[in-house]
């Protein structure tokens, strides 16, 4: 079953509207919401949706929603993306094709990037069974993470097939 546009839309906006804590929350890979203070001084919110590949071969995407919790912070450039399965961790690229804007971020203001993965077949030998993604934020080396529930990621000999987009302005 796919997921409409207009249904990603609705529940990132309710995601955005969820409570934040400390102690992270949701238990789903769909939705997640973390708050962490990074070196590049923004206080973030974190949430998640995807649209997840149906079938190998198929491409999903997972957007990921940070929200500024403290004082106006700046960043600027592509995050750090890294999907973890057991002991093996493969890094996502930067899309070659996005170039990344400094953003300056306000209080409770927005900024998302999207993770464009093709999915891999089950317990094939060019899979990666992703458990966990995790990231920073550019100028950050505060980790966040949540759960990945989107399927197995195709590899490309040692690669994911997969990219990361620059932050963009997010909301109004």
């Amino acid at each position: 079953m796919r997921t409409t546009p207009l249904a990603v839309a609705a529940l990132a906006s309710a995601l955005l509207l969820t409570a934040c804590d400390s102690n992270g929350g949701g238990d789903d890979g769909d939705k997640n919401t973390k708050t962490n203070t990074t070196s590049a001084g923004c206080t973030v919110g974190v949430s998640v949706a995807a649209s997840a590949a149906p079938s190998a071969g198929d491409t999903g995407d997972v957007t990921v929603t940070v929200t500024n919790r403290g004082t106006s912070c700046t960043l600027n450039g592509f995050p750090g993306v890294d999907l973890v399965a057991g002991d093996a961790s493969k890094t996502v690229p930067a899309d070659k094709g996005a170039k990344p804007a400094k953003l300056t971020l306000a209080k409770d203001a927005t900024a998302s990037f999207t993770i464009t993965y093709t999915r891999g077949e089950a317990g094939g030998k060019q899979s990666l069974a992703v458990k966990t993604a995790k990231f920073t934020l550019p100028g950050s080396t505060a980790a966040h993470s949540f759960a990945w529930s989107y399927g197995e990621v195709a590899l490309k000999g040692d690669a994911p097939q997969a990219s990361v987009t620059p932050l963009t302005q997010a909301g109004d």
